[in-house]
């Protein structure tokens, strides 16, 4: 399907048609994102979905120290 870009203030915009937003399961916040010159639309997640695996693997591979850790306090 071939859309018009549109003017909306400063910024320039695209219509969706509704079947298109139901199919895709779009809410009120989208994920965009630019793969090799095309602009690719997605529902968006939950914040920080996926971190609890990517803390774990961290473990796994001893990759979960600190790299900055706060000087010891002297009494």
């Amino acid at each position: 399907m071939k859309t018009t870009v549109i003017q909306i203030g400063n910024s320039r915009g695209i219509r969706i048609p509704k079947p298109f937003l139901q199919q895709c399961g779009f809410g009120d916040e989208v994920e965009l994102e630019v793969l090799d010159r095309r602009l690719v639309v997605s529902a968006a997640g939950p914040p920080r979905r996926g971190w609890g695996e990517l803390f774990e693997a961290m473990a796994t591979y001893g990759d979960d120290h600190l790299i900055d850790a706060a000087p010891a306090a002297t009494p």
